[in-house]
């Protein structure tokens, strides 16, 4: 098979991108499982617009785990992006709407530590990720699209 031969990473770097794609797929499975629970309104005590965005995270996560399995720096950038306004729309529920209980808060700290781990560790990764491809350059086509000016 043709194609770009991955290079070796390093031990820690292997370690992170580990951690981050079961992170990532063990939060695709907690909001799988309140989708398959809870059925068409999976968080009946959420507004319209955390709900939505929590259900979202059902495909958002494996999207992330994916492209960071694929060594993509935005695969790093969606995971980063995920745990930060996950641990921020998790805070805004507990503590605006309902005060939150211990195991709650406990909770909340765990996903803000895991959000702000999320950010050191893109930073360790970046070099061991694969950037996007140039503006205007293709895989499938070769850089020889209408984007470039070839012609089919």
């Amino acid at each position: 098979m043709g194609g770009m031969r991955r290079s070796p990473l390093p031990r820690r770097a292997r370690w992170l991108l580990a951690a981050g794609v079961a992170l990532l797929g063990w939060g695709a499975a907690v909001h799988l499982v309140d989708l398959v629970v809870g059925g068409t309104d999976p968080y009946p005590w959420a507004p319209a617009w955390l709900a939505a965005y929590l259900v979202s995270l059902t495909v958002l996560d494996p999207v992330a785990a994916a492209l960071l399995f694929a060594r993509r720096r935005l695969g790093a950038d969606l995971a980063c992006l995920i745990l930060v306004t996950d641990a921020a729309a998790n805070g805004w529920a507990i503590y605006a709407l309902d005060g939150g209980s211990t195991a709650t808060r406990i909770g909340h700290a765990a996903v803000t530590t895991l959000a702000v781990g999320s950010l050191f560790a893109r930073r360790a990764l970046r070099p061991h990720l694969r950037p996007p491809p140039p503006r205007g350059r293709w895989p499938v086509s070769g850089g020889r699209g209408a984007r470039a000016g070839g012609t089919r």
